[in-house]
Parts: structure tokens; C-alpha cells; sequence
């Protein structure tokens, strides 16, 4: 009994691995044909740029390089052989890296350049801006050419008088009146003495009827600052001054000392944006607003709800404890007071500080 219960175990296994050898062998087939299908799937060579090639060169066959990829991801834009008359002979419109592919949009016959050769990296719709820059606001020069980068404006805000538009407090003076031998109904004369003094304000005394005027400490009011990321995923253009030479004309001669200290300590950087956000980057620098760069990863395109900080908000976020004595801020850089006219003045960058002799 035991020996047919044995002999029926053997015959079912050798069944079952009859039934898996036989899907494999049925199986086998098939993957040599598509592994055949995809040795035999055609390939097409193109045409990519072997050295660089600089914008408004000639092309010549010297200068391209050909490889192969599938027909199937062959771009209508792209150069195959059997097509260098439509290549060679051609001018480049921009200029060319090594190893980048060439398509019909980077070449042209007799390519003009009529402007620098670096406005080309502009998009089409976006437009370079240059703002103030020195180590702490660069990440200690560690936001360079093509960086992606977020921007952080810090900007300072006072109370104003409305009408006069000048910073709180005002100042005082003292005016008096006479009445010479004219009808009643005319106003007497005024003269005003201005006072040195601001005006300050009444204060309940604790002696009975005794109020009196407190006047501020400080000529100056302190500003309240409030900090916000302005813009997100900024390309860089360019950290420090472009060349005043023309790309064809520049040559490796050794820089003088200002030139290396300038490359050195670079205090400007061109940005990238739309023409809005050109618009309000040159306010915020004409008002003298802070405007610090925050690196990113070249490949993050991520967009974050940013929240405006405030002295307050700051506290709140923080959980930092507000001091037993209710009056308290934060002393910030020094500002200079601009009293004669209402034109702004541009900023001093440090490299324009020239050295007294």
C-alpha cells in the first residue's frame, strides 16, 4: 500500500516538472527572437559637436563628431549622415560645447552677432538683472555661473509723516502772532521759531495735574525690518562684471591685481527673471533692501509657500520668550539718513571705492 502511495508521489512530481520544462523550453524562443529583434532594431548616426565650436564659427567637418542611437528616437531637427551639405558650411548660432547634439535651431547661414556673445544664455521672455553682492549674500562666493538659487529680501520700514513724507518724529516750533491796528477780521501776522526739539508726546503724570512732554531718546527711528523670499529657482548668469573684450578677442594674458582682486571678491551678480521680477529686484536695490542668495540643487525645481518674518513672527516661531521688560527690539545696521532731495542714490559697491592717494 505504502509502495503504490510512493510510486504515485514519484509520477506526479516527474509530471510536473515535465510541465515546467516544457513552458521553459516553449519560452526560450521567444526571448532569442526579441533579443534578436532588438540587436536587429535599425540605428541611425548623427551629427554633435567634437570641440567647441564658438558662436558665429563656420562649421566644418573637422569640428563634428557621429554616433549611433535607434532610428526611432531620431529628432526631425537632428543632423544624420548623408545630410553635411545642409551642416557644414553652416555658422553657429550659439555657441556649441563638446558632445552636445546639433540641431537645425543652433546653426544658420552667415549667423550675425550683433549683440554679446553671453545674451544668447537668455531665454526667450526673460531678461538678465544685476543686483549688489559680496560673500555673506553669495553663500561665501559659493553661488556661481548657472547656480540655482532662491532670493531673500530684507527690507527696513519706518512711520512717515503723510504729509510731509519725511521719518517720524517731527520736529517742533514755536509760533506767535500780533494784531496791529487792522479790523478784527483780518488774521494777524504769524512768525514761526523753529525749536532744535521734536515733538514729543503728553504723558500722564502721577502729581496731579502735571503732564509733561516725553520726547525721544534717538534722533532716528528705529526701523522695523521684515525678511521674504522673493523669488524661487533663479538661474545665475554670472557672478562679478562680464568682459569687456568680445569672446573672439579675448586672449590669456596674465590679469593686472585690480582685475585678480576684482575676480577675487566679486560685489555684483546677474540673475535671470522675468521682466516683472526685473522690475522689482531694481526697487528693492534702489531702496536698499538686503537681497541674499540661497543656494539649491541644480536639478530641484520645487516651489515653497515662504512665510514673510517678522520681530514677532520670528519670536512666535521659535518659541523664543519675550523679555520682562516689554520695550525691546533689535538694533540693526547702521542707515544713513537721507535729507537733501527724494532721488535715490545707488548703492556704493565696495569695488568703486577708490583709494585715497
Amino acid at each position: 500500500m505504502r509502495r503504490g502511495r510512493l510510486l504515485i508521489f514519484v509520477v506526479l512530481i516527474l509530471a510536473v516538472g515535465a510541465a515546467v520544462l516544457y513552458a521553459v523550453v516553449s519560452l526560450l524562443p521567444g526571448m532569442g527572437s526579441q533579443s534578436s529583434a532588438q540587436e536587429q532594431m535599425p540605428l541611425t548616426e548623427i551629427y554633435y559637436a567634437a570641440q567647441r565650436i564658438p558662436q558665429g564659427s563656420e562649421i566644418s567637418a573637422d569640428l563634428l563628431g557621429k554616433f549611433s542611437i535607434p532610428s526611432d528616437k531620431v529628432a526631425e531637427v537632428m543632423f544624420t549622415v548623408g545630410e553635411e551639405a545642409n551642416l557644414i558650411g553652416q555658422s553657429a548660432r550659439v555657441a556649441l560645447e563638446p558632445g552636445v547634439v546639433i540641431t537645425s535651431a543652433m546653426i544658420g547661414e552667415q549667423v550675425e552677432i550683433t549683440g554679446p556673445a553671453h545674451a544668447v544664455q537668455i531665454p526667450t521672455g526673460m531678461v538678465a538683472v544685476a543686483i549688489p553682492a559680496y560673500r555673506l549674500t553669495t553663500v561665501g562666493y559659493g553661488v556661481n555661473d548657472g547656480a540655482r538659487v532662491n532670493v531673500i529680501a530684507c527690507v527696513n520700514f519706518v512711520d512717515l509723516d503723510s504729509d510731509f513724507q519725511t521719518i517720524l518724529p517731527n520736529r517742533s516750533a514755536t509760533v506767535s502772532g500780533t494784531r496791529p491796528g487792522i479790523p478784527d477780521a483780518v488774521s494777524p501776522i504769524l512768525t514761526a521759531s523753529i525749536d532744535p526739539n521734536v515733538i514729543g508726546k503728553l504723558v500722564d503724570s502721577q502729581i496731579p495735574s502735571q503732564p509733561f512732554f516725553a520726547i525721544p531718546s534717538e534722533e532716528v527711528q528705529r526701523p522695523r525690518m521684515a525678511c521674504q523670499t522673493v523669488l524661487q529657482d533663479v538661474k545665475v548668469m554670472k557672478l562679478g562684471n562680464f568682459s569687456l573684450q568680445p569672446a573672439a578677442a579675448a586672449t590669456n594674458e596674465t590679469p593686472t591685481p585690480e582685475q585678480a582682486q576684482e575676480q577675487a571678491s566679486p560685489d555684483i551678480i546677474t540673475l535671470i527673471v522675468n521682466a516683472q521680477d526685473a522690475v522689482s529686484l531694481n526697487y528693492f536695490v534702489y531702496n536698499r533692501a538686503i537681497l541674499t542668495m540661497a543656494l539649491r540643487h541644480p536639478d530641484d525645481r520645487s516651489m515653497i509657500d515662504a512665510q514673510a518674518v517678522t520681530l514677532a513672527g520670528l519670536l512666535a516661531q521659535y518659541g523664543i520668550p519675550l523679555p520682562n521688560k516689554e520695550k525691546f527690539g533689535i538694533q540693526p545696521w547702521v542707515i544713513s539718513n537721507i535729507a537733501n532731495g527724494i532721488l535715490p542714490a545707488p548703492p556704493l559697491l565696495p569695488s568703486d571705492i577708490k583709494p585715497e592717494q
